[in-house]
């Protein structure tokens, strides 16, 4: 199906070869990558080895873009200088929190009035749906602050990041990085019918994640196995790449990608895109698209997958193991049985759910139409509802009939809403199995709230397999088991829908317009410049393999809250680490005191044990730290970092960060990002403190290393702490204590 290899590899006119004689120079030919052509002609440096990126254009959404222009703001915006779409998927669901929801979308539109952007509003498309119909072009880049900013399949570099990644853009800063490595995945064969995009992309991730195989590189897909997949089969794909950690992706392109852009109004902006005669890749990942079979991603994470007849043939044992995974990670406070969703050798699942930028796409519902047509879901526990990603698709499926049939079976149909894949629709039953053709299975990704006794699950499956389970009664069905007529049904695109929705302001920024503010959208507190020396308290520990985004800050009803930095926060790890938010409060409040001079006991009992009190408590900057083996896996939300700024968090420390985007979200957020070496046993414990003495110099001389000293009751003890790889402005992020300070700083 997939394999993977560590090697390098040359692709000589289009095929792969082992043999490097007479062969240019691996330097020389790391040059003929699709991905080396749009990332220099993207570079405003002259070094192409250190990256500094401005993108053609960004997206944002109404869980994210309040906070990145409220900090813009604070930066001195005066207009968008590249095409900004705002757009309402998110948080469309307006009764969630009262009227705030709508508050930050009346915020948005007016802010698109102002400073001269393009405002989607509620249910008209999916953030990364709307971008592929109206934002793409082939050979540029495009920045979003949603971690699913994935357009390689349309010739368009994709990077999902956090908020203040967008507002350096806004800010005409730059997007720095070291020159990526580039993995070429060559696909070759055709899938068999029933075998969809998720069943790829699940197959995908399974290979690569957790080895982290191409975690921070791009993926570059060439062979000739493209030519088969239409455009929504590679878009279904590409959007997934993000749960390999890659850090974006780019996609040969062919007739199908021009009759796309020629269909959407935009055929001038495609243009052919393949790697040159000669070109080297870093590693080499093969698909076989011939031998893929039906997937399912098993709770609680899209890697953890099996075949589905893998899966149902040893169904009992394989849920066990997720009883007790979801035991290990929650305890004793919630009761998970999924191993009694095993009933005479089948397995039921309780509902099926076909939403967003990658199950809402407009092959998906045709097939999954096909399957169901003529047939039931039934009347028992069983649900289905399918969400078409944009109204253009929506009204595609509506004048061709497929949109009758998925009703005539008994789905229901839902407007265009991302939020069955963060938690914010369709919520199933406590100890609720839901199969979904969405992008993520995290814990409470499907709503749940396990610190009030509450768990359900999701397992992703391919909108085929979805509607082969549906007509079974939502017996786990393969859809390569079901005899069904596919038919072929030309997708005619309304773009003249938008026309009348969506407000399009750029290049017309109204610079004399106010902002129009709800009452529940707040401005950032203040925030300080680091000291010379760094005491922190331990407010949570945590060892799970990967602690992911959801559980630093949980989604679902959350979200009407993001436009609040102090509301928001009271949520940060209360999934998790229940007591972090107090804890951690309590030292925010320390931090205050100590600033004016008043020093809290228990920090100056450890800083007698390190130094001198007195010259210590002057010069030392105090908060909160969290440790984890592996943060920051899932969403680019930057409220993970932001959230613990403000209830007076100064540092992480870690293993290894689980994305570069969240390592980001914590330098601009001012948490010192530290690692410690994978042979250091970190057994230390909620209530200890850290302290790390000549931080502040440290950082601006460019020192990587660091001696930090643990106080642990009556012991001190040390530990070896790295922060590497800053840029020059990520030093003077952390020297300020945040982005908006950096801003704030050069605009004096």
């Amino acid at each position: 199906m997939i394999k993977s290899y560590n090697n390098g590899v040359y692709l000589v006119n289009g095929k792969i070869v082992t043999d490097s004689t007479n062969l240019p120079s691996v330097e020389e030919a790391k040059k003929g990558t699709i991905a080396y052509s749009i990332l220099t002609s993207h570079n405003t440096n002259d070094n192409n080895q250190k990256l500094k990126i401005k993108f053609d254009a960004m997206a944002s959404h109404d869980i994210t873009y309040v906070g990145i222009v409220q900090t813009a703001r604070a930066g001195g915006l005066k207009k968008f200088p590249m095409p900004y779409a705002l757009t309402n998927c998110h948080n469309s669901l307006c009764a969630v929190g009262g009227t705030i929801n709508e508050d930050d979308h009346i915020f948005g539109l007016s802010a698109c009035k102002k400073y001269g952007g393009i405002y989607v509003p509620a249910n008209l498309a999916v953030i990364h749906q709307f971008v592929r119909e109206r934002l793409v072009k082939c050979g540029n880049m495009i920045l979003g602050s949603d971690s699913h900013t994935r357009y390689g399949a349309l010739g368009t570099m994709g990077f999902g990041e956090g908020g203040p990644e967008l507002v350096k853009q806004l800010l005409n800063n730059t997007y720095d990085i070291d020159y990526p490595q580039v993995v070429l995945v060559h696909v070759t064969g055709t899938p068999k019918k029933g075998i969809g995009p998720h069943d790829v992309a699940i197959s995908l991730v399974k290979e690569v994640f957790k080895s982290g195989f191409v975690k921070n590189k791009i993926l570059e897909f060439v062979g000739e196995g493209i030519s088969g997949l239409s455009v929504d089969f590679r878009n279904g794909v590409d959007v997934m790449t993000t749960e390999t950690t890659c850090l974006s992706s780019i996609w040969q392109t062919d007739s199908k990608v021009q009759e796309f852009y020629s269909k959407h109004g935009k055929a001038e902006d495609y243009k052919k895109l393949e790697p040159q005669n000669v070109a080297y890749y870093d590693s080499l990942i093969e698909i076989n698209l011939d031998k893929m079979e039906s997937m399912i991603a098993l709770p609680f994470h899209p890697s953890n997958a099996y075949t589905i007849k893998e899966f149902v043939a040893n169904a009992k044992e394989i849920l066990k193991k997720v009883d007790e995974e979801a035991k290990k990670t929650f305890g004793d406070k919630i009761n998970i049985d999924l191993a009694s969703k095993v009933v005479d050798g089948k397995v039921y699942a309780d509902q099926g759910i076909i939403a967003g930028c990658a199950g809402g796409l407009y092959e998906n519902l045709c097939e999954a139409a096909d399957i169901l047509r003529d047939n039931s879901t039934g009347c028992d526990y069983f649900s289905l509802s399918c969400y078409p990603a944009s109204i253009p698709v929506y009204k595609a499926i509506t004048s061709n009939g497929v949109a009758s049939d998925l009703i005539s079976a008994g789905s229901v149909i839902k407007p265009a809403f991302c939020g069955p894949c963060f938690g914010a629709g369709d919520v199933p039953g406590n100890n609720g199995l839901s199969i979904r053709h969405t992008t993520r299975n995290f814990p409470n990704r499907e709503g749940s709230k396990p610190d009030q006794a509450q768990i359900a699950t999701v397992a992703l499956m391919d909108a085929r397999s979805i509607a082969a389970t549906a007509i079974n009664g939502g017996v786990i069905t393969p859809a390569t088991d079901i005899d069904y007529v596919k038919t072929e049904k030309e997708y005619n695109y309304d773009g003249g829908i938008y026309g009348k929705r969506v407000y399009e302001g750029y290049n017309n920024a109204e610079e004399d317009l106010a902002l129009r503010y709800g009452p529940n959208i707040a401005d950032w507190p203040k925030m300080y410049p680091i000291k010379d020396n760094l005491l922190a308290e331990f407010c949570a520990v945590i060892h799970d393999e990967v602690t992911t985004t959801d559980e630093l800050i949980p989604s679902g009803e959350t979200s009407s809250y993001r436009s609040n930095p102090y509301k928001l926060s009271d949520f940060a790890l209360s999934r998790r680490v229940p007591e972090y938010v107090g804890l951690s409060k309590v030292c925010r409040d320390k931090g205050d005191a100590l600033r004016e001079g008043k020093v809290d006991d228990k920090i100056a009992l450890a800083l007698s044990k390190v130094g001198n009190l007195e010259t210590l408590k002057d010069t030392t900057y105090f908060g909160s730290v969290i440790f984890a083996n592996k943060p920051g896996d899932g969403s680019a939300r930057e409220q993970a970092a932001s959230c613990q700024k403000v209830l007076g968090g100064v540092a992480n420390v870690c293993y290894e960060y689980a994305t570069k985007r969240y390592r980001s979200n914590c330098i601009n957020w001012g948490l010192m990002p530290f690692t410690i070496d994978e042979s250091t046993e970190f057994n230390y414990k909620q209530g200890d403190m850290l302290f790390v003495e000549g931080i502040k110099q440290g950082i601006a001389n460019g020192q990587e290393e660091f001696i930090g000293k643990i106080i642990s009751g009556d012991k001190v003890s040390e530990i070896k702490l790295y922060v590497k790889n800053l840029t020059p402005n990520e030093k003077k992020i952390l020297l300020e204590g945040c982005l908006i300070n950096f801003y704030a700083s050069n605009n004096k």
